[in-house]
């Protein structure tokens, strides 16, 4: 018969749960205890054994090989010049009276650009006109002494060959031949000192025509550097004036090349440069000398090179800046890898990562690992360039021959086998590893 009242049900009840007064045994509280931590110990030595068993490789970043153009160009600064720029000065002192020209002014050769003060010069040439009459003067006086020596001499002869030779006596005949040769050097003496005076009058007249400052070519005024009364002293160096650009329809760029591209620049290569004035526009050029002397600013040792652009809408000045890109190859489809391709090395593989299972992992067995190949120390045997292909998740090693750079993608002549080529993807960086 069943007992229903609600004592007896808590009786039973505690009784399954154990948490009753009535027969209720400690050891079998102990063993739920037990199963609880075996299954807790069983859950984090799972983790463990998984943290180190989960070892992935380096995932790589790879780019395409393509096949395409490649323009290799070197760039270089420097100035605008004039094709033939002259510094127009003045050999002689004194003060300037009037100034001709203006900056922009175009001028022709022989046209007068200031005129010194030439009142000295006017008198000096006074001087020299009145020498010259003086020394032609004597001239005329030495030729008529020399003319009644002669006659002199001529009768003593006379008068000597009539008398059989007893008058006039031989003293008289050689003092007689004595004064005609005097009269003779009189002449060329006062000749000479005709010409002396003809020359330095041609010299005054020559500083007089210098006091005018003309023009050696046909071109435009650059400079000005002198105003009516400044006094031009001419004592040691001749001083410049004006300066003068003979054609701005042609121009010049003086660049500075570096000396780690030099060897790449050569005479007749194209090119293009900009100015700050124009900075949407590049003007055509052409090299047209290379210096073989070099210049060393601040430590960096450079190079002039010299090139030829037109100006026949004349908006290029002498003394711009400009910057020039000179064109030193052109590859046309040609098989291109970019550099840091070139660049890349895979790293070792981490031996340490394999046995970084924790505290657990480290004390449990493990199976044998493979052999792990070490492409980097490969890597290091090559002489040569090579580039790393990815393929199945692993790099693998092929060698090239390279050709000229753009400084972003290289021009590939050759790889081992022909291994290489466009769509095929090169390994250029490591992205991440996890372990």
């Amino acid at each position: 018969m069943m007992n229903n009242s609600p004592r007896a049900a808590g009786t039973d009840i505690a009784a399954v749960l154990g948490t009753g007064n009535t027969n209720v045994r400690p050891g079998r509280f102990l063993r739920w205890i037990g199963v609880a931590a075996m299954i807790l110990l069983g859950g984090l030595l799972f983790l463990f054994l998984r943290s180190g068993n989960d070892n992935h490789g380096p995932l790589y970043a790879t780019e395409t090989v393509s096949r395409g153009n490649l323009v290799v160009k070197v760039s270089a600064t420097g100035t605008l010049e004039p094709t033939n720029q002259v510094d127009v000065g003045s050999e002689l002192s004194g003060l300037v009276e009037v100034v001709l020209a203006q900056e922009n002014d175009r001028v022709e050769k022989g046209q007068v650009l200031a005129r010194l003060d030439v009142s000295k010069l006017t008198d000096e040439i006074t001087k020299s006109e009145a020498t010259l009459a003086s020394a032609e003067a004597k001239v005329l006086q030495a030729t008529a002494t020399s003319k009644e020596a002669t006659a002199k001499l001529e009768h003593l002869r006379t008068v000597f060959r009539l008398s059989g030779g007893k008058v006039p006596s031989t003293t008289e005949l050689e003092t007689a031949e004595a004064t005609l040769a005097r009269a003779v050097a009189d002449v060329a003496s006062a000749r000479a000192t005709v010409s002396e005076a003809r020359a330095v009058l041609k010299s005054n007249q020559t500083n007089l025509s210098k006091a005018s400052i003309r023009s050696p070519i046909n071109g435009v005024v650059l400079k000005r550097k002198i105003e009516p009364g400044q006094t031009v002293a001419a004592a040691f160096e001749t001083p410049v004036l004006f300066t003068i650009a003979e054609d701005l329809s042609q121009m010049e760029l003086h660049v500075k090349v570096d000396e780690a591209d030099i060897g790449q620049v050569q005479q007749g290569q194209s090119s293009t440069f900009t100015v700050d004035a124009y900075p949407m526009r590049k003007f055509p050029a052409e090299i047209r000398r290379v210096g073989f002397g070099s210049q060393t600013t601040d430590g960096v040792v450079t190079y002039k090179t010299i090139l030829t652009a037109n100006n026949d809408d004349l908006s290029l000045r002498p003394g711009m800046t400009a910057t020039a890109e000179i064109t030193t190859a052109t590859r046309q489809g040609v098989l291109l890898v970019p550099n840091g391709a070139l660049r890349f090395t895979p790293p070792l593989k981490d031996q340490t990562s394999h046995d970084s299972g924790g505290i657990v992992g480290s004390l449990l067995p493990h199976p044998p690992e493979p052999q792990v190949r070490k492409p980097a120390a490969s890597a290091a045997k090559s002489s040569g360039q090579r580039v790393w292909l990815l393929r199945n998740g692993e790099p693998m090693a092929t060698d090239v021959t390279v050709g000229v750079t753009d400084g972003r993608y290289t021009e590939i002549v050759g790889a081992t086998g022909g291994a290489l080529e466009a769509g095929m993807q090169v390994i250029t960086d490591v992205v991440t590893a996890t372990n």
